[in-house]
């Protein structure tokens, strides 16, 4: 029997957790003497752990490639057929405790919701966070539906964002629109923008940051950058622009073109930029700036007013699992980015008044 090459690629940001667990790509190549044989039931018997039921929302979201075409669940496996098939993640078990804990419900309907995150969640349980998190609040507030019955960790996730990055996540409700969803992150074909305050000025308006990213070998609570030709790591692409430049920090917008793990925070950090008050990448000190105490003073009040990184999801598109129709939200910035923000204008306006030298 020809082996299953299990191989996974990735979706975005978790806090100490590879990025690559919300869904799995599997490649398969039928016998030479393969018989004849449904493709759903083909699948079940060479996939371990893989319900029937799981392969046939696969096939109706479009995510099982036949030589290349995508085939339905009927169709004759013949031999030598080469199989390509992505699925969401499948459920891990603990115990998920439904708890009624506000969302910010930006959309929802029979397939999916959006929610604006606040910083501060996590996004799943795990490592320390078995309360309080996203899918927690999702359990009570879908409660009823069998995708969040199970007590599946990762239930309708098939993207995630960092604890104390805030914006914008969508999350399926059913088999069928995870199993569509996944195959649009999986393909990178969603649009996400992202808004980020870093340390330092740009030279260009804009630029694309291209480099593989691996946990990194000092320390594994941080991700690191390898070289884009390299065999270390997975490929990583951020577009970014100049939005406002402040002098000493600039507010930037991130396209992301993949998804790994602390992708932004980590790429910025690798071109001088860590992001502002990032902690884990060296953005919570002065990295720019005047000796002046009172410029100490203001960066430590910008620190309080936002006691996080400066990174905020700003925009999702993507294709929706029934009508087809691409569909795209925008979150506001919340109140702690907003007010940050609005001291460094504050202060460059005041700089530029008095004339003081950049």
């Amino acid at each position: 029997m020809t082996p299953v090459d299990y191989s996974t690629s990735g979706v975005e940001e978790a806090d100490d957790e590879r990025e690559d667990e919300l869904f799995e790509h599997f490649n398969v190549v039928a016998d030479k003497g393969q018989g004849l044989l449904r493709l759903d039931k083909f699948l079940t018997t060479r996939l371990e752990n893989t319900s029937r039921n799981r392969i046939q929302a696969a096939a109706d979201a479009g995510n099982i490639l036949v030589n290349g075409q995508p085939a339905k669940s009927s169709y004759k496996v013949k031999p030598l057929d080469r199989i390509s098939i992505v699925l969401p993640y499948p459920p891990r078990e603990l115990e998920i405790v439904a708890e009624d804990i506000p969302l910010r419900i930006v959309y929802e309907d029979d397939d999916l919701i959006v929610v604006d995150k606040e910083a501060g969640m996590v996004v799943h349980p795990g490592h320390g966070n078995y309360t309080g998190t996203l899918v927690n609040a999702l359990t009570f507030h879908l409660q009823g539906l069998p995708l969040f019955e199970r007590g599946d960790m990762r239930a309708g996730l098939v993207h995630r964002i960092d604890k104390n990055t805030s914006g914008l996540l969508v999350v399926a409700k059913h088999e069928r629109a995870h199993a569509f969803l996944a195959r649009q992150f999986y393909d990178h074909s969603i649009r996400r923008i992202y808004h980020a305050l870093v340390w330092g000025n740009f030279d260009q308006d804009e630029g694309t940051i291209e480099g593989n990213i691996a946990r990194s070998t000092t320390d594994r609570m941080r991700m690191a950058v390898y070289p884009p030709d390299g065999a270390v790591g997975k490929r990583a692409v951020t577009h970014y622009r100049v939005l406002k430049r402040f002098g000493y920090v600039t507010l930037v917008e991130c396209r992301l073109e993949t998804g790994r793990t602390h992708q932004i925070r980590v790429h910025m950090e690798s071109i001088g930029h860590p992001l502002f008050n990032d902690e884990r990448y060296g953005g919570d000190r002065i990295l720019k700036g005047t000796t002046f105490s009172k410029y100490k003073q203001f960066v430590e009040n910008c620190f309080a007013v936002m006691p996080r990184h400066g990174l905020h999801a700003l925009s999702l598109g993507f294709v929706h699992p029934t009508t087809r129709q691409e569909i795209y939200f925008e979150s506001e910035y919340p109140a702690d980015f907003a007010a940050c923000l609005a001291k460094w204008e504050a202060y460059t306006a005041a700089r530029s008044f008095s004339g003081a030298e950049e």
